[in-house]
Order: C-alpha cells, then sequence, then structure tokens
C-alpha cells in the first residue's frame, strides 16, 4: 500500500512539473498527452499479482526479481480467488522480497486501486484475455501469460481494449526476448536462409502427471474460492476442483497442447515471416494413453499451410506433434530450406539436406548449401542473476519493464498475442472437427472446410 510519504512525492512532482516543466513542450517535441505518459518516469512502478499460480512462482517472480531493483519496480498487491493462495502469496513476497502486499478476494477489488500501476498475469488460460482487458481499460500495463486468448471472441476483445488504451500489453512469449531466436529472425530476414519450405516442431514429454494436482484438488473447498467468477464467460456448472486446478487438461477451460506448447513455437514462424497465421490446418490426436478424465489429448498431429493468400505456388508446411506419453525427441524447433537447416535446439545453421552439387548437375543446376554457423548462443542469456528464474523470461521481463517506462511496443506485442491465438484456435478447431480449417481475413471467422 502507498504511504503518505510516497503520496505526498507523486503529488510534489507532478504539481512541479505542471508548473515548470509544460513549458517548452512544443520546442521539446511532446504533446501534452504524450508528455502525461511519461511524467513520474522515475518513480517506482507498483506492480499486482494476478494469479498466484506455480508459473508465477517458479519463474515470473524470479525474473522480475532479477530487475525489480535497477527497474525501481516492486510488487504492492496480489489478487487471487482462492483464499489460499492469496494467503502464500503473501508469505512468499515477504520472506523472498521483503515487502508486505494487500491482499484482494478479486481483480474487482483490485483493479481500481490507483496506487497500483501494472499487474502480472498467470491464471487459468481462458481466463487470459478477459483480465487483461479490464486490466488496461482500468489503466494498468500489463504482462500476461500466453496463450492470450482460447477463443476468437475473447482475442478480439483484447486486443481492441489494448488498442484503444495504449496500454503496454507484454504476452509471455519468451522467445521473442532471446538472443538466439532474436539472431534466427535477423539471418531469416537477411535473405540468406533462403525461402523456408518446411519447419517441424515437436514437444515430446513422459509426464502422466503433467499439468496433474491431486493432492491439491483434495485440499482446495469450494467455501474457501469463488467458483461462479472463475468461469467467468464460461458455461455456468458445479463445482468441479479438477477444472479448478487442473484446467489444462479439460476444455473450455484450456486448449491443453495447443495453447501451452503450440502457442510458443508457432509464434516463432508468425515472427521470423510476418505471416500472421496458417491458410490452413488440419489435425488428429486423442487420449491414447493418460485415461484419467482429461478431455483435451495427450498426443497431437497438426499440420499447417502458411504462406500469402492467393498465391498458392508460394508457402511452406509446419508439422506440429507433441505427445505425452514417450519423451523422444524432447522440445525441437527446426527450419528447413533448399540449402539446409537451422536448428534452434543447437543453435546451429547448417548444409544439412541442402541441394548437393551432384543432385543439382543431375538437373543441370547449381549446388546449393548454406556456410555453416552458429547463432548467438543461449549461454549470452545468463542474466537470470541467481533468482532461480529461466533467462530467456528474464529478459522478457526485463523488455517489459523497459516498455513500462519508455511506452515502446514490447518484444510480444498484442498482436503477436491475437496471432498465435488464431493459429491454436485454428488447430483446436481442426482436431475437434476433423474438418480442414481456413481463416477468413476480411471477417476475422475461422472457417470449417
Amino acid at each position: 500500500m502507498e504511504n503518505k510519504h510516497q503520496h505526498s512525492r507523486r503529488d510534489f512532482i507532478k504539481t512541479a512539473s505542471l508548473g515548470a516543466g509544460v513549458i517548452g513542450l512544443s520546442a521539446m517535441g511532446f504533446s501534452a498527452k504524450s508528455y502525461a505518459r511519461i511524467l513520474g518516469a522515475n518513480d517506482r512502478v507498483r506492480v499486482g499479482i494476478v494469479g498466484f499460480s506455480n508459473r508465477f512462482r517458479s519463474s515470473l517472480f524470479p525474473c522480475f526479481l532479477d530487475h525489480a531493483k535497477a527497474q525501481n519496480f516492486e510488487f504492492v498487491a496480489v489478487s487471487d480467488l482462492w483464499n489460499r493462495r492469496r494467503d502464500e502469496a503473501y508469505a512468499y513476497v515477504k520472506e523472498k522480497a521483503g515487502m508486505e502486499i494487500a491482499k484482494y478476494r478479486n481483480n474487482d477489488e483490485l483493479f481500481p486501486r490507483t496506487d497500483v500501476d501494472a499487474v502480472i498475469i498467470s491464471t487459468a488460460d481462458f481466463q487470459h484475455a478477459l483480465i487483461a482487458a479490464d486490466a488496461v481499460r482500468h489503466g494498468k500495463d500489463v504482462y500476461v501469460e500466453k496463450p492470450l486468448a482460447e477463443t476468437l471472441e475473447d482475442a478480439k476483445v483484447v486486443r481492441k481494449a489494448v488498442e484503444e488504451t495504449g496500454k503496454i500489453l507484454q504476452v509471455g512469449s519468451q522467445r521473442r526476448s532471446a538472443p538466439n531466436y532474436i539472431a534466427a529472425n535477423e539471418y531469416i530476414r537477411s535473405g540468406k536462409f533462403g525461402d523456408i519450405k518446411m519447419v517441424e516442431m515437436t514437444w515430446n514429454v513422459n509426464q502422466p502427471g503433467r499439468w496433474r494436482l491431486p493432492q491439491l484438488t483434495k485440499e482446495i473447498r469450494e467455501q474457501d474460492t469463488d467458483w461462479d467468477r472463475f468461469l467467468m464467460n464460461r458455461p455456468k456448472v458445479a463445482w468441479d476442483p479438477r477444472k479448478y486446478l487442473e484446467y489444462r487438461l479439460f476444455w473450455p477451460y484450456s486448449s491443453g497442447i495447443f495453447g501451452q506448447w503450440m502457442a510458443h513455437q508457432i509464434d516463432t514462424v508468425h515472427w521470423f515471416t510476418d505471416l500472421p497465421h496458417p491458410r490452413s490446418v488440419v489435425a488428429n490426436g486423442g487420449v491414447y494413453m493418460w485415461n484419467d478424465g482429461r478431455t483435451n489429448p495427450d498426443t497431437l498431429t497438426a499440420v499447417m499451410d502458411y504462406g500469402p493468400n492467393g498465391d498458392p505456388a508460394k508457402g511452406f508446411q509446419v508439422l506440429y506433434s507433441s505427445r505425452f506419453t514417450n519423451s523422444a525427441g524432447d522440445v525441437k524447433e527446426l527450419y528447413f530450406s533448399n540449402a539446409g537447416s537451422l536448428n534452434l535446439d543447437t543453435n546451429q545453421v547448417t548444409p544439412e539436406g541442402g541441394l548437393t552439387g551432384r543432385m543439382a548437375a543431375e538437373m543441370d543446376m547449381k549446388e546449393n548449401l548454406l556456410e555453416p554457423f552458429t547463432l548467438a548462443n543461449a549461454a549470452k542469456m545468463e542474466t537470470s542473476a541467481n533468482t532461480g528464474g529461466d533467462p530467456m523470461t528474464s529478459l522478457h521481463m526485463l523488455n517489459w519493464m523497459e516498455c513500462v517506462r519508455n511506452r515502446k511496443t514490447p518484444n510480444a506485442d498484442v498482436v503477436a498475442g491475437y496471432n498465435h491465438s488464431v493459429a491454436n484456435i485454428m488447430g483446436r478447431t481442426a482436431y475437434e472437427t476433423g474438418k480442414r480449417v481456413t481463416f477468413d481475413d476480411d471477417k476475422q471467422e475461422v472457417v470449417i472446410s
């Protein structure tokens, strides 16, 4: 909470700035509106935690601490529907950061607070978009975990809210802040790689307990949370602790593999190519092993066609596969051109698979092979102090903080989040219907063939 000294200081800064600093705005190139947005640029940014999740505790919190002192950010509040999580957040922040934060039962209590400047949202997947929209409408800058949205309706709401308010929103697509991915983007855009012809992506684990919280589902009680608020705009159904805590396993609370994993990887395709979404998607899969009541698949394959609309001769295919039943293959992102390969697991660009001289000569063509080299290595991302946060997320958090200060567009803005949501939604629709799915750009609607 803000004390009287802090409040007086902020009032003094604003009064002094308005009294003395407005003179010469035109000469400095600032409008009154733009100047107002940088008022207090050296003040502390006070941040609310929306959803004290495992993701927040294990990564977002330590990555925030990596830069909080240098950027002058601090946590001041938490909002969580479950009283246990509110109490845990209070104790955790006090222990790890030496701060006492205010506790709120819901966002209707937190968001009207004028002494909260920004929020970090790590709630259930389906809640991200509408909570983020509500936050920016209340004047907060936002860091929100991916997926940004699980339905097009929700995606449109948050995109409109951000574009109308001009608030900073960073989606948790942390690859966009990693040196090796930035180097890959620059290399592909340089034209040296050649046209992308195929992308293969995998995310494989062998974890029956992934996204399961069996002990907590025994301990949580409906009277200790707010089930009706949790459901938001989803159908009103009877209390179900598994859907509250293990929501990633159940539609319509999450699309599972699509929203949790493909969202990360397909975003790099959009980034590297400036293509907003697939031209078409087909998908198949199912619950082939972990028959524990889940409705989202434990095994999934999606095949996506990318390229400019109206020109089928140009484009490439993305093959995405994921399984919970065998971890062979691990997590991979492989880009292929006619001249070779780009491997974002090893950070190596090689001529592997490129057109060799012998094969080219058979058709009176020239050899087409890449010069091998190493992308900016992930080892350069060791900026995560000793807090335990992963380096990519730490750099991504820093980018958000800097953008809150300088009002520049963050690396993973609302458009990037909207686009990965469209790809996810196309994939889930193709899986659910068994049909080929396309997208109508004029209407911004999924089309089932």
